[in-house]
């Protein structure tokens, strides 16, 4: 007879997963989720494509959550199951392949509890909100422009595996390679709640394809990430604080992508906040688009400089944007490192590709434990 006790461990499990399920609120959830299904069901929904687009998303996200704490519940079950059946067999070596089974999935069911206990620390007014992105080329010329590009491609992967909409809403081409900015939207609940411990100064150490051979080149990308907010968030915008450019969209190379000016610049003309949107085919729908990212900006700034004032009166002023927040490195050795949370691996592909989910719970974790000032 094998000898297996976790009941220590179990006890554990099913205490976290109660905080999990208070948390979440799975009755609300359940309520949402109908809700949600009677507006998929109306007749009339995709009168509205964006509109319909929204609650087919925020059903889908609902029933996906649900569906999860639903299944660890039975695994839960299942697996205190598979511990009696442990204890009782009388054959030593079927008992030792089930004992093997239920610690695979003890160890399988930590992994997901600590995942999702990690979205419960998603508790911040703005966290539920999708995420707008803007990603710039910092120090070091062309190969600064092109790690802008690969922080792209590395967000938009990320955002293709877990199935959530994205819409490249502006990018600005550098001449030789890679990209000078792009802003785009992660139309998913808690983007921004996920990824807003992205922000920050991202570096790369490598061995440059742009440069003379042999010799390693550093360089440097800003990641913004904002809240995108509801129409009933929006600030009043002054029309003369506002200067509105239009002016043709264009791709690589400086090509022409349309015939009209349908791109849209604008600029706030008391703080400089500056929005370009080229996404869309005409300038109504790219103003409109524009005016939504301008209004989440200042929305954010204001709430930024209430904080900064908060902090002065305190006599304790912090400023944490421009700190660098991450390293990849792809010589002399292979690394990417998380430098607030000491989160690292040793496959630098696999992050660029989009496997940076293990990042973002190291940096929500560490910020949800770091003191407050």
């Amino acid at each position: 007879m094998v000898d297996l006790d976790y009941s220590a461990q179990i006890a554990e499990l099913r205490s976290t997963f109660t905080s999990i399920r208070t948390v979440v609120d799975v009755d609300a959830l359940q309520a949402q989720i109908a809700e949600l299904s009677e507006k998929a069901g109306a007749p009339d929904l995709w009168d509205d494509p964006a509109a319909a687009q929204k609650v087919t998303s925020a059903l889908s996200h609902a029933q996906a959550q649900l569906a999860k704490i639903n299944q660890i519940d039975q695994r839960l079950d299942d697996l205190e199951v598979l511990l009696e059946m442990v204890k009782e067999e009388d054959d030593d070596e079927l008992a030792a392949e089930t004992a093997g089974e239920a610690e695979n999935e003890l160890a399988g069911l930590q992994k997901t509890m600590g995942e999702l206990e990690v979205q419960t620390l998603l508790n911040g007014e703005y966290d539920p909100r999708p995420a707008v992105i803007t990603i710039r080329a910092g120090a070091g010329g062309v190969d600064a422009a092109d790690f802008a590009e690969m922080l792209l491609r590395m967000y938009l992967r990320w955002a293709e595996q877990h199935k959530f909409p994205v819409n490249v809403m502006d990018t600005s081409y550098a001449e030789e390679a890679g990209i000078k900015s792009a802003t785009f939207e992660v139309d998913a609940p808690y983007a921004f709640g996920n990824l807003s411990v992205e922000a920050g100064t991202h570096r790369l150490v490598r061995m440059s394809p742009f440069g003379a051979a042999g010799k390693r080149q550093t360089s440097f990308a800003a990641v913004e990430v904002i809240p995108l907010m509801e129409e009933t968030d929006e600030i009043e915008i002054a029309e003369n604080d506002l200067r509105v450019d239009v002016f043709r969209s264009s791709g690589p190379g400086g090509q022409s992508v349309n015939t009209t000016d349908s791109a849209v610049r604008l600029t706030h003309i008391p703080t400089g906040t500056v929005v370009s949107m080229q996404n869309e085919k005409s300038q109504i729908q790219n103003r409109a688009a524009a005016m939504r990212v301008l209004q989440s900006r200042l929305l954010l700034l204001k709430r930024e400089e209430e904080n900064a004032k908060k902090k002065e009166l305190a006599g304790n002023i912090t400023a944490s944007w421009g700190d660098q927040i991450r390293s990849y490195v792809l010589a002399p050795y292979q690394m990417v490192k998380d430098l607030r949370s000491e989160y690292e691996v040793n496959n630098p592909s696999n992050v660029f590709d989009g496997d940076i989910d293990g990042f973002l719970t190291a940096g929500i974790r560490w910020r949800k434990q770091k003191p407050t000032d």
